[in-house]
């Protein structure tokens, strides 16, 4: 019975992984431990950094609320309060929309809160 070499299989999961390391610079680039590692690291970073994103987000979309709130007299608590208080169900990243692009109806919003 002759002996199994395993090559081509072994070959191909090595070649799939270092394409997968494709954009990575010196040895993480071609050698094969190296390579594992960076890429299990990067899936890593990459399952964090989409939650951190969506936080980033919000964060932001609070700054430029709050900073067209205040413009207007108001601040931000009292008006995401005076938003719940009317009924107004826009999220935060419509209402920072609005503020940058459509400050008209933005101050109509305000007006309707406070």
């Amino acid at each position: 019975m002759p002996r199994v070499k395993r090559g081509f299989k072994a070959r191909q999961r090595r070649n799939r992984l270092l394409k997968a390391v494709k954009g990575c610079r010196s040895g993480f680039r071609t050698q094969i431990a190296a390579a594992k590692a960076a890429l299990y690291r990067g899936g890593n970073y990459a399952y964090r950094d989409r939650k951190v994103r969506k936080r980033d987000f919000r964060k932001l979309w609070i700054i430029r609320i709050n900073a067209a709130v205040r413009s207007q007299g108001l601040s931000y608590s009292k008006f995401i309060d005076g938003l719940n208080k009317a009924g107004i169900e826009l999220d935060r990243k419509v209402l920072s929309d609005m503020a940058i692009n459509d400050p008209a109806a933005f101050a109509k919003i305000i007006a309707m809160v406070s």
